[in-house]
């Protein structure tokens, strides 16, 4: 089966989910969300899996949208239009994406993140889609976006840290490792990277056993606690905001010098701790 960029491979009860683009830190391409929502409806209809992996090629997990095609190509593109801009234009490529990250947290059988490289931005709103999560304790997670030209889509932060260190992970969009990430109880286990895949098998081990049926009620009756709190409504502020984020004066600051510097200069510049402006004086 060809599922882009997202290898998919099953085994005992167990599938893998692995996000291949490793020469770009498994960045999200345009397709690659499509690419991951046809991996996971796979994955629910497949009755011969009961657990599913997700994790990332190479050393990283994902690194978040490929700025190299987002932000440091001059011109328009998907996330990014000459003023004036159409924000439905905007929210309706981004809810897509959304939703298709989305097919984690809805997939009928429990999702395990094996988080063995960092998961920045757009990647940690992937992750975080995902049941339980085991990661590398030196590999890092956050949405440096929060600083400039973004908002997590997926609106997960707060459902998974609570009101104040979701606050304190937007507010400064910094990345923390695996081991401060678990103290924070935003993951459930930070181990070292070559006790990782060992963890991660003594886990779905631990829940193949389990019938199908049991486990996906027991994913369904969680979840719902989280809709009824609002998730959904979350996500289409959150996305909305996305979009607007990326074309506010700052965001578009930003984009300039993505397209003048690089867009890894552009990052390092966003995330110094300077201020942030929106024009180039």
């Amino acid at each position: 089966m060809d599922f882009g960029n997202i290898i998919y491979e099953s085994r005992d009860r167990v599938a893998t989910i692995t996000l291949n683009r490793p020469e770009r830190l498994n960045a999200i391409s345009i397709t690659m969300p499509e690419n991951i929502a046809a991996a996971f409806n796979h994955a629910a209809s497949d009755d011969s899996v009961h657990v599913v992996v997700l994790t990332g090629a190479g050393r990283g997990f994902c690194s978040g949208y490929d700025l190299d095609s987002f932000a440091e190509k001059a011109g328009e593109n998907p996330v990014i239009q000459e003023m004036p801009w159409d924000a439905m234009i905007d929210y309706n490529f981004m809810n897509r994406c959304t939703q298709n990250f989305m097919t984690i947290w809805r997939c009928g059988k429990p999702v395990i993140a094996k988080i063995n490289g960092d998961a920045v931005a757009g990647g940690s709103d992937i992750a975080l889609c995902c049941d339980i999560t085991i990661m590398n304790e030196k590999a890092r997670i956050g949405y440096p976006p929060a600083r400039v030209w973004g908002c997590p889509t997926t609106a997960m932060w707060v459902y998974r840290l609570g009101l104040e260190k979701a606050k304190y992970m937007l507010f400064t969009g910094n990345l923390v490792n695996g081991r401060k990430a678990e103290e924070m109880g935003l993951i459930h286990q930070a181990v070292p990277l070559a006790k990782l895949d060992r963890s991660v098998q003594l886990l779905t081990e631990r829940i193949k056993g389990v019938p199908k049926n049991q486990l996906m009620m027991m994913k369904m009756t969680i979840n719902q606690a989280y809709e009824n709190m609002g998730l959904s409504s979350s996500q289409t502020i959150a996305t909305l905001f996305d979009g607007i984020a990326r074309h506010s004066p700052e965001g578009v600051n930003f984009k300039k010098r993505a397209e003048e510097v690089g867009f890894k200069q552009a990052v390092e510049e966003r995330d110094s701790g300077d201020p942030i402006t929106g024009s180039s004086n």
